[in-house]
């Protein structure tokens, strides 16, 4: 786990808000609490977050939490990476931007049929540092990105449990996907 300056307030915060039994409560009092750390500047992530692959966005473990479940990940997203389409496996997740921006696209699940799921993208967002959202399932599906050319972005991203593996959806025809399980790897420190 990565240690850094503020990390024990942001486990304190959590710790405080965990008992909430509604997702929408838990989701929107985490979202409330990370940008009350970010507009404090509280949190000193560590350099190596603001480090990213040439070839992919990384995760790193910043807090994975035995007793209640959670975990709190950075990712670090170079110029122009990208998530495909993706769910959360069932977990509510919150998500915030620490530096840089990210769009993310909100997709809704509007068919099935055997193996294929029809997608259709309903709201893209482009936020920048401060920002905060959540995602509930069953509304999980969706794409994160970076769209600068330039700048990387750094989120912080806080799970209801480990997040070890997703599922990712694969085009096959307009708004028709195969749906593939994927495990997702942790970068080093």
């Amino acid at each position: 786990m990565l240690e850094f300056n503020g990390k024990q307030q942001l486990i304190d915060g959590m710790d405080a808000v965990m008992d909430h039994d509604c997702p929408t409560a838990l989701t929107n009092c985490i979202r409330d609490l990370l940008c009350q750390l970010m507009s404090e500047r509280a949190l000193n992530l560590p350099e190596c977050v603001y480090q990213c692959p040439p070839d992919h966005y990384a995760r790193r473990v910043i807090h994975k939490d035995a007793k209640r479940g959670y975990t709190i990940m950075a990712m670090t997203w170079g110029p122009g990476q990208s998530t495909p389409i993706h769910d959360h496996s069932g977990m509510w997740c919150v998500e915030a931007i620490w530096e840089g921006q990210i769009e993310v696209t909100q997709y809704e699940l509007t068919d099935t049929k055997t193996n294929r799921f029809r997608l259709e993208p309903r709201t893209t967002m482009r936020a920048g540092i401060g920002s905060a959202g959540s995602l509930i399932p069953p509304h999980e599906y969706h794409t994160i990105s970076n769209p600068s050319n330039q700048q990387t972005a750094v989120t912080i991203h806080i799970y209801s449990g480990e997040m070890s593996e997703c599922n990712v959806f694969q085009p096959v025809g307009e708004h028709w996907y195969v749906r593939e399980a994927r495990a997702l790897a942790v970068d080093a420190a």
